[in-house]
């Protein structure tokens, strides 16, 4: 979209995204979100190979018959669960109320601070 001289006009949204506030946004996000999707997925590569490679191991019984493996398996699910229940807490602590104030400027049609970088 431009105006009458050739110029394109800056969206509300494009202003906010300029901002330091929604790019500290988005640092502390990616800070959160990256060490952990990467410590997921190391966790779940770990139990793959296990299971590929390390038969007896994985087989090993540690109570009756729950084996090692079974325990890793259920772990897989204690640690999504675990993993979004943090997350969830973590964005209502941090995220959420800088994510608002930065819906309210563009719904209000103010220029968030910090946008004239």
């Amino acid at each position: 979209m431009s105006d009458t001289l050739g110029e394109p006009v800056e969206t509300p949204y494009q202003r906010v995204q300029r901002s330091d506030e929604f790019q500290a946004l988005r640092s502390r996000f990616r800070r959160f979100v990256f060490p952990m999707t990467a410590l997921f997925l190391v966790w779940y590569f770990v139990y793959v190979l296990l299971a590929n490679y390390a038969h007896d191991f994985m087989s090993t019984r540690v109570w009756g018959t729950i084996t090692v493996g079974l325990l890793f398996g259920l772990g897989q699910f204690v640690s999504t669960f675990a993993i979004t229940m943090i997350y969830a807490r973590w964005a209502n602590n941090r995220q959420d109320v800088v994510a608002d104030r930065l819906r309210r400027h563009i719904e209000d049609g103010e220029l968030a601070p910090g946008a004239d970088r």
